[in-house]
């Protein structure tokens, strides 16, 4: 079952973002597993009918920002996401792009986590990363 509908997207974006229908159900399985991934599969373990509403709310806006993400960069994974070429040339014009490595020498990357879903995530106790005890 999918977390939510394109007329729920539209919803909660107010149709601020120009996607539609096909793209977003392109979009909407690998943004699912990346919430997934960030909230420990919360949503697979407990039913998100039965949750909270506001946190449901918070969590279908980070997926929301997620699939615009995606959408504004053209990619879905992190390969295609950083596979930009350094430099090229048309004629006689050519353009370099800047160096993707760090003074110290570690490679530069766009994560493949848009950062906007820790703005709806944040408080709502679905990025806990503790573990749990268990007493006997």
């Amino acid at each position: 079952m999918a977390y939510i509908t394109f007329q729920e997207f539209e919803e909660l974006t107010e149709k601020a973002i120009d996607i539609n229908n096909v793209e977003f159900t392109k979009l909407l399985p690998k943004a699912s597993a990346i919430l997934d991934n960030v909230t420990s599969h919360f949503y697979k373990r407990y039913d998100i009918e039965k949750d909270n509403k506001w946190r449901v709310r918070q969590f279908k806006l980070g997926l929301c920002s997620q699939i615009e993400y995606f959408h504004e960069l053209g990619a879905t994974t992190f390969e295609s996401i950083n596979n930009a070429p350094q430099t090229f040339s048309a004629g006689r014009t050519s353009v370099s792009n800047a160096s993707r490595y760090k003074p110290n020498g570690s490679n530069e990357s766009k994560p493949l986590i848009a950062e906007d879903i820790f703005i709806y995530l944040e408080g709502t106790g679905l990025l806990y990363a503790g573990v749990g005890v268990k007493t006997w």
